[in-house]
């Protein structure tokens, strides 16, 4: 091997194996170097789901309620005044378009076999209050539940829920007394509060008229009408009226003054309920924003010390599902028994939709088993 002196580096030049050797190895240093230095592709953004709006998916059960509502012609209630959003396509318009394609009956006698219903009505402090009274097959007497329906205090009435307070009498074994009662904006807050005291009262005093067990009785509600529920209950054991066994809370409003929770901000665009809803109801509700704090209105800061047991029902896909859990926690603190429940898969109004929707099949025996539990002791 010949060894040829190098004028520039006063040494000798390395076999040509050597100089490959040592490029391989610079390569793969600078290689290394700007495998550490170039980022790789960003990860993909969080999109939300174009069924529910938000980043959770729905079941396919629930997702074809959404789909058939939003082909009925449903629109942002928000941009609409109160008497178009009140014409608005509902779930359970929805509930019934899907049992007609597949069908099936719509009759609520086929659907919850063994209740019948009766609508009458009772004293309110303004003026009657239409009820729809539900009963289980058998003799009697039963518990009374009395059971508020939801729609922000703006919207909907006894026929719209019809699907929740039916299946809930069946699954309960109770009788269900489902008020109509005032709305908002013909009737500010706290109008419908009052008109709920009065029908848990008129319950009370006339339970063997309708068949029902004295003594045993509970509440119940969806959404405002959870609310309703459970302020329903400090408000009779403030006046000394027979208190509830139960409570049961069906995604309910617990506060109106904190729209920044977990749930306000990932389902801010949801279906069927979003936050702008929410804001464009408490704006028909209140004569005074001031109201917002109102304990009535503000259940999470209400004197909830007392209250019988609350279960609380949760959708996953609802700006409300926060609101279940502040409500957990007072209701903790205040010494309450609670059960909170959360279902995935599912939104806002879906506790109703047991025809079509297999989580409300199970929602509404979950929550008629504790019921049960409570007032047939």
């Amino acid at each position: 091997m010949t060894i040829v002196s190098s004028p520039h580096l006063g040494r000798h030049t390395p076999p040509a194996a050597s100089v490959a050797a040592v490029l391989a190895f610079a390569f793969a240093a600078w290689g290394s170097v700007l495998a550490q230095s170039v980022p790789g592709p960003a990860p993909a953004p969080t999109m939300n789901d174009p069924v529910t709006g938000t980043p959770y998916k729905a079941d396919l059960d629930m997702k074809r309620v959404l789909e058939t509502q939003a082909k009925l012609g449903l629109k942002p209630i928000e941009s609409l005044t109160v008497a178009e959003a009140r014409a608005q396509p509902t779930v359970a318009d929805a509930v019934t378009a899907i049992l007609k394609a597949d069908g099936r009956s719509v009759s609520p006698k086929v659907l919850v076999p063994g209740i019948t219903s009766e609508d009458r009505t009772i004293p309110g402090p303004a003026g009657s209050l239409p009820v729809r009274v539900y009963t289980p097959k058998g003799n009697g007497p039963f518990p009374v539940v009395v059971y508020f329906h939801g729609g922000g205090w703006v919207l909907a009435d006894k026929q719209v829920y019809d699907g929740g307070a039916r299946g809930l009498s069946k699954a309960a074994q109770a009788i269900v007394v489902s008020v109509d009662y005032r709305l908002a904006p013909e009737a500010k807050f706290p109008a419908a509060w009052d008109d709920a005291l009065a029908a848990y009262e008129w319950v009370v005093m006339n339970a063997a008229s309708i068949n029902g067990m004295p003594g045993k009785f509970a509440l119940a509600g969806e959404s405002a009408g959870g609310n309703l529920a459970v302020s329903t209950a400090v408000s009779a054991i403030a006046a000394g009226v027979t208190p509830p066994r139960a409570v049961l809370a069906v995604y309910p409003v617990a506060q109106t003054g904190n729209m920044a929770t977990d749930s306000y901000i990932d389902s801010e665009m949801a279906k069927p309920l979003d936050k702008a809803m929410i804001a464009w109801f408490v704006d028909k509700l209140l004569a005074n924003p001031a109201d917002k704090t109102d304990p009535r209105l503000d259940i999470v800061h209400a004197h909830l010390n007392g209250l019988p047991p609350v279960t609380i029902i949760n959708a996953q896909i609802d700006p409300l599902r926060t609101d279940g859990v502040l409500l957990q926690q007072a209701l903790l603190k205040a010494g309450v028994t609670v059960t909170r429940k959360e279902y995935t898969g599912v939104t806002h109004e879906f506790f109703g939709t047991a025809a079509v929707v297999e989580s409300a099949k199970k929602a509404q025996r979950d929550a008629g088993d504790e019921l049960k539990r409570l007032l047939w002791q």
